[in-house]
Protein backbone atom coordinates (compact mmCIF):
# COMPACT_ATOMS: atom_id res chain seq x y z
CA UNK A 1 0.00 0.00 0.00
CA UNK A 2 1.57 3.23 -0.72
CA UNK A 3 1.69 5.61 1.89
CA UNK A 4 3.88 8.35 3.98
CA UNK A 5 5.32 6.92 6.67
CA UNK A 6 4.17 8.39 10.08
CA UNK A 7 7.42 7.49 11.97
CA UNK A 8 10.25 9.74 12.41
CA UNK A 9 14.01 8.77 11.93
CA UNK A 10 14.38 8.75 15.84
CA UNK A 11 11.65 6.26 16.78
CA UNK A 12 9.23 8.71 17.46
CA UNK A 13 5.25 9.53 15.37
CA UNK A 14 5.40 12.48 13.45
CA UNK A 15 2.69 15.15 14.57
CA UNK A 16 2.14 16.51 10.84
CA UNK A 17 -1.04 15.33 9.64
CA UNK A 18 -0.60 12.60 7.49
CA UNK A 19 -1.35 12.12 4.02
CA UNK A 20 -4.44 10.17 2.76
CA UNK A 21 -4.08 6.89 1.29
CA UNK A 22 -6.96 5.45 -1.30
CA UNK A 23 -7.92 2.29 -1.09
CA UNK A 24 -11.19 -0.02 -0.88
CA UNK A 25 -13.31 3.23 -1.68
CA UNK A 26 -12.11 5.26 0.86
CA UNK A 27 -9.77 8.02 1.81
CA UNK A 28 -7.60 6.18 4.86
CA UNK A 29 -5.75 8.69 7.23
CA UNK A 30 -3.26 6.41 9.41
CA UNK A 31 -1.86 7.37 12.62
CA UNK A 32 -3.28 11.51 13.25
CA UNK A 33 -2.14 13.40 15.82
CA UNK A 34 -5.07 14.56 18.30
CA UNK A 35 -3.35 16.68 20.64
CA UNK A 36 -4.66 16.76 24.57
CA UNK A 37 -4.44 19.87 26.72
CA UNK A 38 -2.12 18.43 28.78
CA UNK A 39 0.40 17.67 26.14
CA UNK A 40 -0.08 14.23 25.18
CA UNK A 41 -0.90 12.98 21.18
CA UNK A 42 -2.87 10.67 20.72
CA UNK A 43 -3.53 8.72 17.57
CA UNK A 44 -6.33 8.24 15.21
CA UNK A 45 -6.98 6.36 11.65
CA UNK A 46 -9.62 8.23 10.16
CA UNK A 47 -11.49 6.57 7.42
CA UNK A 48 -13.07 9.03 5.23
CA UNK A 49 -15.49 9.24 2.16
CA UNK A 50 -13.52 9.43 -1.01
CA UNK A 51 -15.41 12.82 -2.06
CA UNK A 52 -14.32 15.74 -0.34
CA UNK A 53 -17.16 17.54 1.84
CA UNK A 54 -17.95 17.89 5.28
CA UNK A 55 -19.53 14.15 6.89
CA UNK A 56 -21.14 13.39 10.42
CA UNK A 57 -18.25 11.47 12.43
CA UNK A 58 -18.58 8.50 14.52
CA UNK A 59 -15.75 8.34 17.16
CA UNK A 60 -14.80 5.25 19.18
CA UNK A 61 -12.05 5.55 22.04
CA UNK A 62 -10.23 2.19 23.63
CA UNK A 63 -7.64 -0.16 24.50
CA UNK A 64 -7.35 -2.77 22.29
CA UNK A 65 -5.43 -1.33 19.85
CA UNK A 66 -7.05 0.52 16.11
CA UNK A 67 -4.14 -1.28 14.33
CA UNK A 68 -5.50 -5.28 15.41
CA UNK A 69 -7.94 -6.50 12.63
CA UNK A 70 -10.89 -8.96 14.26
CA UNK A 71 -9.42 -11.52 11.74
CA UNK A 72 -5.92 -11.13 13.16
CA UNK A 73 -6.71 -10.47 16.85
CA UNK A 74 -9.79 -12.57 17.59
CA UNK A 75 -9.44 -15.07 14.66
CA UNK A 76 -11.31 -17.67 16.61
CA UNK A 77 -13.97 -15.72 17.50
CA UNK A 78 -14.64 -14.10 14.00
CA UNK A 79 -14.67 -17.22 12.31
CA UNK A 80 -17.54 -18.79 14.49
CA UNK A 81 -19.46 -15.35 13.78
CA UNK A 82 -19.18 -15.43 10.20
CA UNK A 83 -19.91 -19.02 9.93
CA UNK A 84 -23.40 -18.40 11.85
CA UNK A 85 -23.90 -15.56 10.12
CA UNK A 86 -22.31 -15.12 6.34
CA UNK A 87 -24.36 -11.63 6.42
CA UNK A 88 -21.69 -10.39 8.36
CA UNK A 89 -18.72 -10.87 5.54
CA UNK A 90 -20.66 -9.83 2.91
CA UNK A 91 -20.37 -6.48 0.93
CA UNK A 92 -16.93 -5.64 2.68
CA UNK A 93 -13.24 -6.56 2.64
CA UNK A 94 -13.45 -7.07 6.23
CA UNK A 95 -10.03 -6.38 6.57
CA UNK A 96 -10.90 -2.94 8.32
CA UNK A 97 -12.98 -4.85 10.87
CA UNK A 98 -11.79 -4.14 14.30
CA UNK A 99 -13.20 -5.88 17.59
CA UNK A 100 -16.26 -4.17 18.98
CA UNK A 101 -16.06 -1.09 16.76
CA UNK A 102 -17.78 -0.53 13.14
CA UNK A 103 -16.84 -1.66 9.90
CA UNK A 104 -15.74 1.67 7.95
CA UNK A 105 -16.76 -0.22 4.79
CA UNK A 106 -19.65 -0.81 5.49
CA UNK A 107 -20.80 2.92 6.97
CA UNK A 108 -18.27 5.02 5.06
CA UNK A 109 -20.49 4.77 1.40
CA UNK A 110 -23.33 5.96 3.78
CA UNK A 111 -21.29 9.36 4.20
CA UNK A 112 -20.00 8.56 7.68
CA UNK A 113 -16.47 9.35 8.61
CA UNK A 114 -15.28 6.77 10.57
CA UNK A 115 -12.60 7.62 13.64
CA UNK A 116 -10.69 5.08 16.04
CA UNK A 117 -8.73 6.50 18.33
CA UNK A 118 -6.19 4.77 20.78
CA UNK A 119 -6.41 5.14 24.21
CA UNK A 120 -4.36 7.07 26.06
CA UNK A 121 -1.18 4.69 27.04
CA UNK A 122 -2.72 1.89 24.21
CA UNK A 123 -1.36 1.11 20.98
CA UNK A 124 0.02 3.91 19.61
CA UNK A 125 -1.22 6.60 22.16
CA UNK A 126 1.58 7.46 24.72
CA UNK A 127 0.88 8.27 28.15
CA UNK A 128 0.14 6.06 31.53
CA UNK A 129 -2.78 3.37 30.86
CA UNK A 130 -5.48 3.18 33.27
CA UNK A 131 -8.88 2.12 31.43
CA UNK A 132 -12.18 3.70 32.16
CA UNK A 133 -10.43 6.70 34.35
CA UNK A 134 -11.53 9.97 34.75
CA UNK A 135 -8.75 10.61 31.99
CA UNK A 136 -9.81 8.71 29.88
CA UNK A 137 -13.34 10.15 30.16
CA UNK A 138 -11.56 14.16 29.48
CA UNK A 139 -9.56 12.56 26.44
CA UNK A 140 -12.49 11.86 24.64
CA UNK A 141 -14.26 15.00 25.39
CA UNK A 142 -10.88 16.36 23.74
CA UNK A 143 -11.40 13.56 20.92
CA UNK A 144 -15.19 14.55 20.28
CA UNK A 145 -14.17 18.06 20.03
CA UNK A 146 -11.27 17.89 17.77
CA UNK A 147 -13.29 15.87 15.47
CA UNK A 148 -16.00 18.37 15.10
CA UNK A 149 -13.27 21.33 14.36
CA UNK A 150 -11.65 19.16 11.61
CA UNK A 151 -12.19 20.23 7.33
CA UNK A 152 -14.12 17.10 6.81
CA UNK A 153 -16.71 17.21 9.74
CA UNK A 154 -20.46 18.77 9.84
CA UNK A 155 -19.89 19.19 13.70
CA UNK A 156 -21.79 16.89 14.70
CA UNK A 157 -19.97 13.64 16.37
CA UNK A 158 -21.35 10.53 17.67
CA UNK A 159 -20.07 7.38 19.50
CA UNK A 160 -21.29 3.59 18.05
CA UNK A 161 -19.64 0.24 19.91
CA UNK A 162 -19.45 -2.48 21.98
CA UNK A 163 -18.61 -2.72 25.32
CA UNK A 164 -15.40 -0.86 26.57
CA UNK A 165 -16.57 1.25 23.39
CA UNK A 166 -19.80 1.09 24.57
CA UNK A 167 -19.37 2.13 28.54
CA UNK A 168 -17.56 4.77 28.17
CA UNK A 169 -20.29 6.36 26.04
CA UNK A 170 -22.06 6.77 29.31
CA UNK A 171 -19.03 8.72 30.80
CA UNK A 172 -18.34 11.19 28.27
CA UNK A 173 -22.04 11.91 27.18
CA UNK A 174 -22.33 12.84 30.81
CA UNK A 175 -20.19 15.75 30.62
CA UNK A 176 -21.92 17.23 27.44
CA UNK A 177 -19.51 18.01 24.96
CA UNK A 178 -20.58 20.13 23.01
CA UNK A 179 -20.34 18.46 19.49
CA UNK A 180 -21.67 15.10 20.61
CA UNK A 181 -25.14 14.48 19.01
CA UNK A 182 -26.08 10.91 19.73
CA UNK A 183 -24.40 8.14 21.59
CA UNK A 184 -25.43 4.05 20.27
CA UNK A 185 -24.26 2.43 23.59
CA UNK A 186 -24.26 -1.73 22.50
CA UNK A 187 -24.01 -3.68 25.32
CA UNK A 188 -22.01 -1.57 28.35
CA UNK A 189 -22.02 -1.33 31.97
CA UNK A 190 -22.62 1.92 33.58
CA UNK A 191 -22.01 1.19 37.39
CA UNK A 192 -18.37 -0.73 37.54
CA UNK A 193 -19.27 -1.82 41.11
CA UNK A 194 -22.62 -3.61 40.57
CA UNK A 195 -22.30 -3.87 36.96
CA UNK A 196 -18.98 -5.81 36.49
CA UNK A 197 -16.52 -5.66 39.30
CA UNK A 198 -18.84 -7.39 42.38
CA UNK A 199 -22.05 -9.19 41.63
CA UNK A 200 -23.85 -8.54 44.58
CA UNK A 201 -20.54 -7.67 46.46
CA UNK A 202 -19.37 -10.66 45.29
CA UNK A 203 -15.67 -10.62 43.23
CA UNK A 204 -16.20 -11.07 39.74
CA UNK A 205 -12.94 -12.59 38.18
CA UNK A 206 -13.78 -11.33 35.23
CA UNK A 207 -11.56 -8.21 34.87
CA UNK A 208 -8.02 -10.73 35.93
CA UNK A 209 -8.54 -12.20 32.63
CA UNK A 210 -9.80 -9.18 30.90
CA UNK A 211 -6.36 -6.92 31.56
CA UNK A 212 -3.77 -9.82 31.15
CA UNK A 213 -5.65 -10.92 27.83
CA UNK A 214 -7.10 -7.62 25.68
CA UNK A 215 -5.07 -4.88 27.26
CA UNK A 216 -1.55 -5.58 28.36
CA UNK A 217 -0.55 -6.81 25.10
CA UNK A 218 -1.55 -3.85 23.31
CA UNK A 219 0.24 -1.36 25.56
CA UNK A 220 2.01 1.79 23.92
CA UNK A 221 5.14 0.68 23.88
CA UNK A 222 5.14 -3.29 23.18
CA UNK A 223 6.71 -2.69 20.20
CA UNK A 224 8.45 -5.11 18.30
CA UNK A 225 6.93 -7.67 20.98
CA UNK A 226 3.50 -6.99 19.38
CA UNK A 227 1.84 -7.40 16.25
CA UNK A 228 1.97 -4.87 12.86
CA UNK A 229 -1.19 -3.74 11.03
CA UNK A 230 -1.50 -5.95 8.20
CA UNK A 231 -2.85 -3.10 6.12
CA UNK A 232 -0.34 -0.85 6.66
CA UNK A 233 2.53 -2.50 8.46
CA UNK A 234 3.11 -0.29 10.97
CA UNK A 235 3.65 -2.00 14.83
CA UNK A 236 0.32 -1.96 16.36
CA UNK A 237 1.40 -0.58 19.53
CA UNK A 238 3.75 2.18 18.58
CA UNK A 239 7.84 2.18 17.03
CA UNK A 240 9.37 2.10 20.36
CA UNK A 241 9.86 -1.14 22.16
CA UNK A 242 10.00 -0.38 26.08
CA UNK A 243 11.42 -2.97 28.77
CA UNK A 244 8.96 -4.64 31.21
CA UNK A 245 9.61 -1.76 33.70
CA UNK A 246 9.21 0.36 31.54
CA UNK A 247 5.93 -0.90 30.80
CA UNK A 248 4.79 -0.89 34.28
CA UNK A 249 5.69 2.20 34.83
CA UNK A 250 3.26 3.49 32.25
CA UNK A 251 0.48 2.18 33.52
CA UNK A 252 -1.86 2.45 36.58
CA UNK A 253 -2.72 -0.92 39.05
CA UNK A 254 -4.27 -3.54 37.85
CA UNK A 255 -8.43 -2.93 37.91
CA UNK A 256 -8.77 -6.30 38.89
CA UNK A 257 -6.53 -6.39 42.03
CA UNK A 258 -8.62 -2.89 43.11
CA UNK A 259 -11.91 -4.63 42.92
CA UNK A 260 -10.06 -7.32 45.11
CA UNK A 261 -9.13 -5.57 47.62
CA UNK A 262 -12.12 -2.77 47.70
CA UNK A 263 -14.92 -5.18 48.68
CA UNK A 264 -17.52 -1.98 49.31
CA UNK A 265 -18.52 0.58 47.23
CA UNK A 266 -16.04 3.74 48.31
CA UNK A 267 -14.57 6.48 46.69
CA UNK A 268 -12.74 4.57 43.52
CA UNK A 269 -15.84 3.26 42.39
CA UNK A 270 -17.91 6.45 41.84
CA UNK A 271 -15.30 7.91 40.70
CA UNK A 272 -15.67 5.91 38.03
CA UNK A 273 -19.53 5.51 37.37
CA UNK A 274 -20.73 8.34 35.67
CA UNK A 275 -23.90 10.42 36.45
CA UNK A 276 -25.98 9.45 33.94
CA UNK A 277 -28.90 11.75 34.55
CA UNK A 278 -26.72 14.88 33.13
CA UNK A 279 -26.98 13.35 29.45
CA UNK A 280 -28.65 15.08 27.42
CA UNK A 281 -27.78 13.41 23.85
CA UNK A 282 -29.80 11.07 22.34
CA UNK A 283 -29.55 7.90 23.00
CA UNK A 284 -29.75 4.35 21.46
CA UNK A 285 -29.17 1.92 24.64
CA UNK A 286 -28.98 -1.94 23.46
CA UNK A 287 -28.59 -4.98 25.79
CA UNK A 288 -28.52 -8.98 25.76
CA UNK A 289 -30.57 -10.78 27.33
CA UNK A 290 -27.60 -13.61 27.54
CA UNK A 291 -24.98 -10.85 28.51
CA UNK A 292 -25.19 -11.62 32.27
CA UNK A 293 -21.76 -10.65 34.28
CA UNK A 294 -21.13 -7.27 32.86
CA UNK A 295 -23.25 -5.49 30.19
CA UNK A 296 -27.19 -6.11 30.60
CA UNK A 297 -27.80 -4.18 33.58
CA UNK A 298 -25.67 -1.44 33.11
CA UNK A 299 -27.84 -1.13 29.70
CA UNK A 300 -31.01 -1.18 31.51
CA UNK A 301 -30.49 1.48 34.33
CA UNK A 302 -28.63 3.44 31.90
CA UNK A 303 -31.67 3.72 29.69
CA UNK A 304 -33.82 4.53 32.53
CA UNK A 305 -31.74 6.70 34.52
CA UNK A 306 -30.30 9.11 31.95
CA UNK A 307 -31.77 12.56 31.49
CA UNK A 308 -32.18 12.58 27.70
CA UNK A 309 -35.76 13.40 26.24
CA UNK A 310 -34.94 11.26 23.33
CA UNK A 311 -33.96 7.79 24.24
CA UNK A 312 -34.48 4.17 23.02
CA UNK A 313 -34.04 0.80 24.77
CA UNK A 314 -33.34 -1.93 22.46
CA UNK A 315 -32.93 -5.42 23.64
CA UNK A 316 -31.67 -8.63 21.80
CA UNK A 317 -30.33 -12.54 22.08
CA UNK A 318 -26.79 -14.52 20.70
CA UNK A 319 -23.82 -13.86 21.10
CA UNK A 320 -21.55 -10.33 22.72
CA UNK A 321 -20.52 -9.14 18.77
CA UNK A 322 -22.96 -11.09 16.22
CA UNK A 323 -26.14 -9.10 16.77
CA UNK A 324 -24.01 -5.57 16.68
CA UNK A 325 -22.33 -6.51 12.84
CA UNK A 326 -25.38 -8.88 11.55
CA UNK A 327 -27.58 -6.39 8.79
CA UNK A 328 -30.38 -5.70 10.72
CA UNK A 329 -27.96 -4.15 13.43
CA UNK A 330 -26.30 -2.20 11.75
CA UNK A 331 -29.50 -1.38 9.78
CA UNK A 332 -30.79 -0.53 13.28
CA UNK A 333 -27.53 1.58 14.02
CA UNK A 334 -27.68 3.81 11.15
CA UNK A 335 -31.52 4.89 10.88
CA UNK A 336 -30.94 5.84 14.83
CA UNK A 337 -27.37 7.86 13.85
CA UNK A 338 -28.42 8.85 9.91
CA UNK A 339 -31.49 10.72 11.92
CA UNK A 340 -29.59 12.76 14.11
CA UNK A 341 -25.89 13.63 12.67
CA UNK A 342 -26.93 13.43 9.07
CA UNK A 343 -30.30 14.63 9.28
CA UNK A 344 -31.59 12.13 7.07
CA UNK A 345 -35.25 10.65 7.10
CA UNK A 346 -34.56 6.90 8.35
CA UNK A 347 -37.76 6.52 9.83
CA UNK A 348 -36.39 7.04 13.02
CA UNK A 349 -39.28 9.42 14.59
CA UNK A 350 -41.50 6.93 14.20
CA UNK A 351 -39.15 4.49 15.79
CA UNK A 352 -41.05 2.73 19.70
CA UNK A 353 -38.97 4.06 23.16
CA UNK A 354 -38.88 0.17 23.90
CA UNK A 355 -38.26 -2.39 20.72
CA UNK A 356 -37.65 -6.28 22.33
CA UNK A 357 -36.72 -9.53 21.21
CA UNK A 358 -38.77 -11.80 23.12
CA UNK A 359 -37.43 -15.20 23.18
CA UNK A 360 -38.45 -18.88 22.64
CA UNK A 361 -36.49 -21.89 23.09
CA UNK A 362 -34.16 -22.93 20.05
CA UNK A 363 -32.53 -19.29 19.85
CA UNK A 364 -35.74 -18.29 18.16
CA UNK A 365 -36.82 -14.12 18.74
CA UNK A 366 -39.64 -12.25 17.64
CA UNK A 367 -39.42 -8.12 17.22
CA UNK A 368 -41.90 -6.91 19.19
CA UNK A 369 -42.53 -3.14 20.01
CA UNK A 370 -42.86 -1.39 23.67
CA UNK A 371 -43.60 2.20 24.73
CA UNK A 372 -41.86 1.98 28.39
CA UNK A 373 -39.46 -0.73 30.16
CA UNK A 374 -40.80 -2.59 32.21
CA UNK A 375 -43.76 -2.89 30.48
CA UNK A 376 -46.58 -1.49 31.95
CA UNK A 377 -49.46 -4.37 31.02
CA UNK A 378 -46.83 -6.67 33.79
CA UNK A 379 -48.65 -8.48 36.08
CA UNK A 380 -46.42 -8.83 38.88
CA UNK A 381 -46.78 -12.56 40.11
CA UNK A 382 -45.09 -13.96 43.46
CA UNK A 383 -44.34 -17.37 43.23
CA UNK A 384 -43.79 -18.90 46.64
CA UNK A 385 -41.01 -21.83 47.61
CA UNK A 386 -42.97 -24.87 49.01
CA UNK A 387 -40.63 -26.92 51.05
CA UNK A 388 -42.19 -29.98 50.98
CA UNK A 389 -42.99 -30.70 47.31
CA UNK A 390 -39.76 -28.09 46.24
CA UNK A 391 -41.96 -26.55 44.11
CA UNK A 392 -43.18 -22.76 43.16
CA UNK A 393 -46.97 -21.69 43.69
CA UNK A 394 -48.93 -18.72 44.13
CA UNK A 395 -49.93 -19.73 47.88
CA UNK A 396 -47.55 -18.71 50.92
CA UNK A 397 -46.06 -22.21 52.01
CA UNK A 398 -44.14 -22.16 55.49
CA UNK A 399 -42.34 -25.53 56.83
CA UNK A 400 -39.01 -27.63 58.04
CA UNK A 401 -36.47 -25.47 57.05
CA UNK A 402 -33.91 -27.15 54.24
CA UNK A 403 -30.04 -27.12 54.58
CA UNK A 404 -28.12 -27.75 51.72
CA UNK A 405 -24.37 -27.73 50.65
CA UNK A 406 -23.08 -24.38 49.68
CA UNK A 407 -20.62 -25.84 46.74
CA UNK A 408 -23.37 -28.34 45.72
CA UNK A 409 -26.08 -28.39 43.13
CA UNK A 410 -27.81 -26.30 45.68
CA UNK A 411 -31.77 -26.60 45.75
CA UNK A 412 -34.46 -26.13 43.25
CA UNK A 413 -38.14 -25.57 43.08
CA UNK A 414 -40.04 -26.01 40.18
CA UNK A 415 -43.29 -24.62 38.59
CA UNK A 416 -45.69 -27.08 37.21
CA UNK A 417 -45.33 -27.77 33.41
CA UNK A 418 -47.39 -25.08 31.49
CA UNK A 419 -50.17 -26.09 30.01
CA UNK A 420 -50.21 -22.97 28.00
CA UNK A 421 -47.59 -20.40 26.93
CA UNK A 422 -46.33 -18.09 29.36
CA UNK A 423 -44.35 -15.39 28.98
CA UNK A 424 -41.86 -13.90 31.20
CA UNK A 425 -40.55 -10.69 30.44
CA UNK A 426 -38.75 -7.79 32.75
CA UNK A 427 -36.64 -8.22 35.97
CA UNK A 428 -37.00 -10.35 38.54
CA UNK A 429 -36.60 -10.64 42.78
CA UNK A 430 -36.58 -13.14 45.30
CA UNK A 431 -36.85 -12.86 48.65
CA UNK A 432 -35.16 -15.75 50.47
CA UNK A 433 -34.41 -16.41 54.17
CA UNK A 434 -31.19 -17.37 54.64
CA UNK A 435 -29.10 -18.56 57.68
CA UNK A 436 -25.34 -20.00 57.83
CA UNK A 437 -22.91 -21.42 59.64
CA UNK A 438 -20.61 -19.08 59.42
CA UNK A 439 -20.38 -14.95 59.86
CA UNK A 440 -21.30 -15.01 55.93
CA UNK A 441 -22.94 -16.64 53.02
CA UNK A 442 -23.07 -16.29 49.37
CA UNK A 443 -25.95 -16.73 47.36
CA UNK A 444 -25.94 -17.22 43.43
CA UNK A 445 -29.62 -17.78 41.83
CA UNK A 446 -29.97 -19.68 38.60
CA UNK A 447 -33.25 -19.03 36.55
CA UNK A 448 -33.69 -22.69 35.03
CA UNK A 449 -35.78 -24.11 31.97
CA UNK A 450 -36.22 -27.39 31.35
CA UNK A 451 -38.45 -29.55 28.17
CA UNK A 452 -40.67 -32.25 28.57
CA UNK A 453 -37.86 -35.01 28.67
CA UNK A 454 -36.20 -33.17 31.43
CA UNK A 455 -33.44 -32.04 29.96
CA UNK A 456 -32.20 -28.12 30.17
CA UNK A 457 -33.17 -25.40 27.70
CA UNK A 458 -29.67 -23.40 27.01
CA UNK A 459 -29.17 -20.39 25.46
CA UNK A 460 -26.46 -18.59 23.84
CA UNK A 461 -25.33 -15.98 25.86
CA UNK A 462 -22.64 -12.93 24.84
CA UNK A 463 -19.51 -15.07 26.53
CA UNK A 464 -20.88 -18.19 26.99
CA UNK A 465 -22.30 -20.72 24.07
CA UNK A 466 -24.68 -21.91 26.81
CA UNK A 467 -26.08 -19.97 29.54
CA UNK A 468 -29.25 -20.25 31.43
CA UNK A 469 -32.89 -17.95 31.35
CA UNK A 470 -31.26 -15.12 34.17
CA UNK A 471 -28.39 -14.95 37.10
CA UNK A 472 -28.80 -13.05 40.61
CA UNK A 473 -26.47 -13.04 43.21
CA UNK A 474 -26.06 -11.36 46.73
CA UNK A 475 -23.19 -11.52 49.65
CA UNK A 476 -25.61 -12.06 52.82
CA UNK A 477 -23.49 -9.43 54.88
CA UNK A 478 -24.10 -7.20 51.70
CA UNK A 479 -27.88 -7.20 52.40
CA UNK A 480 -28.47 -3.85 53.30
CA UNK A 481 -31.11 -2.05 50.98
CA UNK A 482 -31.05 1.59 49.58
CA UNK A 483 -34.72 1.96 50.28
CA UNK A 484 -35.19 5.53 47.88
CA UNK A 485 -33.67 3.40 45.31
CA UNK A 486 -35.11 0.00 45.50
CA UNK A 487 -38.42 -1.49 43.95
CA UNK A 488 -40.32 -4.50 44.45
CA UNK A 489 -38.75 -5.97 41.29
CA UNK A 490 -35.41 -4.38 41.44
CA UNK A 491 -34.05 -5.20 45.27
CA UNK A 492 -30.75 -2.01 45.02
CA UNK A 493 -27.98 -2.59 48.13
CA UNK A 494 -26.16 -0.28 49.07
CA UNK A 495 -23.11 -2.13 49.76
CA UNK A 496 -21.49 0.48 51.84
CA UNK A 497 -21.16 -1.31 54.88
CA UNK A 498 -20.58 -5.02 56.09
CA UNK A 499 -23.65 -6.46 57.95
CA UNK A 500 -22.11 -10.14 58.90
CA UNK A 501 -24.13 -13.19 60.08
CA UNK A 502 -24.99 -14.33 63.60
CA UNK A 503 -24.08 -18.11 62.69
CA UNK A 504 -27.52 -19.95 62.98
CA UNK A 505 -29.39 -17.23 62.92
CA UNK A 506 -32.02 -16.53 60.08
CA UNK A 507 -31.96 -13.21 58.16
CA UNK A 508 -33.59 -11.59 54.97
CA UNK A 509 -32.42 -11.28 52.01
CA UNK A 510 -33.84 -9.21 48.94
CA UNK A 511 -31.99 -10.45 45.69
CA UNK A 512 -31.60 -8.73 42.24
CA UNK A 513 -32.15 -11.14 39.16
CA UNK A 514 -31.18 -9.74 36.23
CA UNK A 515 -33.83 -8.88 33.34
CA UNK A 516 -35.10 -11.75 31.22
CA UNK A 517 -37.29 -12.34 28.34
CA UNK A 518 -38.72 -16.37 27.77
CA UNK A 519 -41.46 -17.80 26.68
CA UNK A 520 -41.98 -20.92 28.13
CA UNK A 521 -44.05 -23.81 25.67
CA UNK A 522 -46.44 -25.98 27.00
CA UNK A 523 -45.03 -28.69 28.83
CA UNK A 524 -41.86 -27.23 29.64
CA UNK A 525 -40.99 -26.50 33.14
CA UNK A 526 -39.25 -23.19 34.99
CA UNK A 527 -37.23 -23.86 37.47
CA UNK A 528 -35.13 -21.27 40.64
CA UNK A 529 -32.05 -22.94 41.49
CA UNK A 530 -30.51 -21.99 44.57
CA UNK A 531 -26.66 -22.27 44.99
CA UNK A 532 -23.57 -21.59 47.21
CA UNK A 533 -21.19 -21.25 43.64
CA UNK A 534 -21.40 -20.76 40.10
CA UNK A 535 -23.85 -21.94 38.48
CA UNK A 536 -22.68 -25.04 36.40
CA UNK A 537 -24.74 -26.75 33.66
CA UNK A 538 -23.13 -29.83 33.87
CA UNK A 539 -22.68 -30.53 30.27
CA UNK A 540 -19.00 -29.94 30.52
CA UNK A 541 -16.46 -27.06 28.57
CA UNK A 542 -17.82 -26.02 25.19
CA UNK A 543 -14.07 -25.93 24.51
CA UNK A 544 -13.37 -22.88 22.06
CA UNK A 545 -9.54 -23.18 21.76
CA UNK A 546 -9.11 -19.18 22.10
CA UNK A 547 -10.73 -18.63 26.10
CA UNK A 548 -8.39 -19.56 28.87
CA UNK A 549 -11.54 -20.36 30.95
CA UNK A 550 -14.14 -23.06 30.79
CA UNK A 551 -17.56 -22.26 29.01
CA UNK A 552 -19.72 -24.04 31.60
CA UNK A 553 -22.59 -21.66 31.80
CA UNK A 554 -20.76 -18.25 32.82
CA UNK A 555 -18.25 -18.36 30.86
CA UNK A 556 -15.82 -15.22 32.48
CA UNK A 557 -17.98 -14.43 34.87
CA UNK A 558 -16.62 -16.80 37.57
CA UNK A 559 -17.03 -16.17 41.57
CA UNK A 560 -14.26 -18.22 42.94
CA UNK A 561 -11.22 -16.42 44.08
CA UNK A 562 -9.98 -17.58 47.38
CA UNK A 563 -9.48 -14.18 49.00
CA UNK A 564 -12.67 -12.80 48.12
CA UNK A 565 -14.34 -16.25 48.71
CA UNK A 566 -12.11 -18.21 51.69
CA UNK A 567 -13.87 -21.92 51.81
CA UNK A 568 -13.92 -22.17 55.66
CA UNK A 569 -16.21 -19.11 55.47
CA UNK A 570 -18.34 -19.51 52.27
CA UNK A 571 -17.72 -23.95 51.69
CA UNK A 572 -20.03 -24.77 54.15
CA UNK A 573 -23.18 -25.73 54.79
CA UNK A 574 -26.11 -22.66 54.30
CA UNK A 575 -30.28 -23.11 55.16
CA UNK A 576 -32.81 -21.87 53.60
CA UNK A 577 -36.04 -20.68 55.97
CA UNK A 578 -39.74 -21.30 55.61
CA UNK A 579 -41.48 -19.80 58.50
CA UNK A 580 -45.03 -18.24 58.77
CA UNK A 581 -45.22 -14.84 57.70
CA UNK A 582 -41.88 -14.63 56.06
CA UNK A 583 -42.34 -17.45 53.03
CA UNK A 584 -39.49 -17.06 50.53
CA UNK A 585 -40.63 -16.07 47.18
CA UNK A 586 -39.67 -14.82 43.63
CA UNK A 587 -41.29 -12.10 42.21
CA UNK A 588 -41.96 -12.78 38.36
CA UNK A 589 -42.96 -10.57 35.73
CA UNK A 590 -45.42 -12.44 33.92
CA UNK A 591 -46.66 -10.47 30.84
CA UNK A 592 -50.43 -11.40 29.53
CA UNK A 593 -51.46 -13.00 26.09
CA UNK A 594 -52.78 -10.72 24.15
CA UNK A 595 -56.45 -10.50 24.18
CA UNK A 596 -55.81 -11.53 27.83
Amino acid sequence: MNQTNPNRADGALSNDMPEAVHADGMRILWDVPIPMSDGVVLRADVFLPPEPGRHAALLSYGAYGKGVPMQVGYKSAYDRMVRDFPDIAEGSSNKYMNWEVIDPEKWVPDGFVCIRVDSRGAGRSPGVLDPTSEQETKDIYECIEWAAAQPWSNGKIGMNGISYYASNQWYVAALRPPHLAAICVWEGFVDRYRDAARHGGIYSQFGEGWYERQVLRIQHGYGERGARNPNNGELVCGPQTLSDEELAANRAPKMSNESLNRPLDDAFYSSRKPDVSRIQVPLLSAANWGGMGVHPRGNFEGYLDAGSSQKWLEVHGNSHFSPFYRAEGVELQKRFLGHFLQGKDTGWDRQPPVQLQIRRPGEHFTIRDEQEWPLARTQWTKYYLEPATRTLGTTPAAGASIAYQAMSEGLVFKLPPAREEIEITGPIAARLVVSSRTADADLFLALRLFAPDGKEVLFVGSNDPRVPIALGWLRASHRKLDTAKSLPYRPYHTHDELQPLVPDEPVVLDIEILPTSIVIPPGYTLALNIRGCDYDHGLGDAGFSDQPYPMTGVGPFRHANPQDRPPEVFGGENTLHFDKGNEPFILLPIIPAKGA
